[in-house]
């Protein structure tokens, strides 16, 4: 088994509220319900490892101690109208799997999903 990173990608941006900008209301309620049901899905089929929605961008800090002179500032790294907003990470035989059950978390969520193997774990 390989471990992937199923990073979900709200590709028009988002209010401070953390709600897509391409979506309703209802559409984002429906979405929530539609990706706990997936989560469910994924933790039976036991492909789930770990998983987790994230604050909105303006809630992040940047700490970059990279030259040995650290810096903190608040807000994304990126300054960029699409953000992350949550992941999964799973275990999956091959990319065809990952790639097969990032397609059901693309629909579920209603967003874009990127798919990247881990170099290993630790």
């Amino acid at each position: 088994m390989t471990t992937y990173l199923l990073s979900v990608i709200h590709p028009d941006g988002v209010t401070d509220e953390w709600k897509p900008a391409h979506l309703s209301p209802e559409e984002v309620e429906q979405s929530f319900a539609d990706t706990g049901a997936f989560n469910e899905e994924i933790q039976a089929s036991g492909h789930w490892v770990f998983a987790g929605g994230l604050e909105p961008p303006s809630n992040a800090t940047v700490v970059d101690n990279s030259n040995g002179q650290n810096a903190v500032t608040d807000g994304p790294f990126a300054e960029s109208k699409e953000q992350l907003g949550g992941f999964w990470v799973i275990e999956a035989a091959d990319l065809d799997e990952a790639l097969a059950i990032a397609a059901r978390g693309s629909k579920a969520c209603r967003n874009p999903v990127e798919v990247r193997p881990f170099q290993g774990v630790a």
